[in-house]
């Protein structure tokens, strides 16, 4: 790695940081395209594994700011992330034995299932009152389980998946599934990043200056958003089509290498 690409990874994280405090999800999936495409990392795997780990450590932070705020549902994040874990384990052991330009592909068109969804849900208020309890147990571990294998598979956050699943399996607003959220966002990547680890398949410089740049971005994505939140839907929109444009550039350059 040249001392451009580690500054190159430091401009990425503030990017990706940024996008997750403006927008509050979703900015993690553009890590994966930007270590490959603009830091220039060679091996799809080691981007994966790199971004795992940098993802999970800034979503840690993110735990600490929601839990000041008394935004986190510790009772319902823990029992879905621990479910998460195992799917996390299962899908990042499936991703590292499959070829990772094909990885790539798949990865450009999950990303645009997540520009819909988010261009569709900008407008959400979200749903009022929390109920996490042992009837819909099943409901929680099924959603974990699944969230964290395509977590896991992809090395991704997972939190535009994460966020809906929390709602749907335990009625809880938007806004506390965020902050519940980044505890499945931590666990997920942290597992995710511990499999790649053990293949060798992270790059631990490259993280470091990915995860300081992400602090700095986080932290003016979230003063950004406090100024912008009446046009948090137009955001969301303009993001999800940023990864629209992002997943068709991927697809173009993994079918180019795919037909080769």
């Amino acid at each position: 790695m040249t001392e451009l690409q580690y500054l190159l990874g430091g401009f990425s994280g503030i990017l990706v940081g940024f996008t997750l405090g403006l927008v509050g999800g979703g900015g993690s999936i553009l890590a994966v395209p930007l270590m490959v495409y603009l830091v220039g990392v060679k091996s799809p795997h080691l981007a994966i594994g790199t971004s795992a780990l940098a993802v999970a450590v800034n979503a840690l932070s993110g735990v600490w700011n929601h839990a000041g705020e008394r935004n986190v549902n510790w009772r319902c994040g823990g029992t879905f992330a621990a479910a998460g874990i195992l799917g996390a384990l299962a899908g990042s052991t499936l991703g590292k034995a499959f070829d990772g330009q094909k990885l790539l592909f798949l990865f450009a068109l999950l990303m645009l299932v997540v520009a819909f969804a988010m261009y569709r849900g900008r407008k959400d208020a979200g749903i009022e009152g929390v109920v996490c309890n042992r009837d819909n147990l099943p409901k929680v571990l099924t959603f974990g389980f699944g969230t964290g294998a395509l977590s896991g598979f992809f090395g991704i956050g997972g939190g535009f998946l994460i966020v809906p699943a929390l709602v749907a399996s335990t009625s809880m607003s938007v806004y506390r599934a965020v902050g519940t959220s980044l505890i499945a966002v931590t666990a997920f990547g942290l597992t995710t990043a511990a499999n790649y680890a053990w293949s060798g398949m992270i790059d631990w410089p490259l993280a470091g200056v990915f995860i300081g740049g992400g602090f700095v971005g986080t932290g003016i994505g979230a003063l950004a958003a406090r100024r912008l939140a009446e046009a948090k839907g137009r955001l969301n929109t303009v993001f999800s089509i940023l990864i629209a444009c992002v997943a068709v550039y991927m697809l173009y350059r993994a079918a180019l290498v795919l037909m080769a």
